[in-house]
């Protein structure tokens, strides 16, 4: 089990901007926007609350870059908690799975448009 709330999501999305930024050319492009698309899962879920995804989202970014890993958007109290502290877990499984599918996706339509050279 690991936090919910989209603290993984946002903690891994932070680690690989910054992994980015020591790269240069496509290579870095391509890792930002991976970095970017993640963040999509606290800003729907900030968004489906009914809190103010933008807010939501940047403030959990902030949280994470100060070393709070495990902060975490609380729908019951409408801010960011230790989502751990709260019980709010997720299965590692199903989190790895959506991450290999969703990158298995994106790859397989940039071979598709000859994008990505196949080997």
């Amino acid at each position: 089990m690991i936090a919910g709330g989209g603290a993984p999501e946002t903690e891994l999305s932070i680690k690989l901007a910054n992994y980015a930024a020591t790269l240069s050319g496509v290579e870095s492009h391509c890792i930002k926007a991976f970095a970017d698309a993640l963040e999509v899962v606290p800003f729907t879920l900030a968004e489906n609350a009914g809190l103010s995804p933008i807010n939501i989202v940047t403030e959990l970014r902030n949280r994470h870059a100060n070393g709070e890993s495990m902060a975490g958007i609380n729908v019951k109290k409408s801010c960011i908690t230790n989502i751990t502290e709260e019980n709010v877990l997720q299965p590692l499984l199903v989190s790895l799975s959506a991450i290999t599918l969703a990158s298995e996706t994106v790859r397989a339509i940039l071979k598709i448009d000859d994008i990505v050279n196949t080997r």
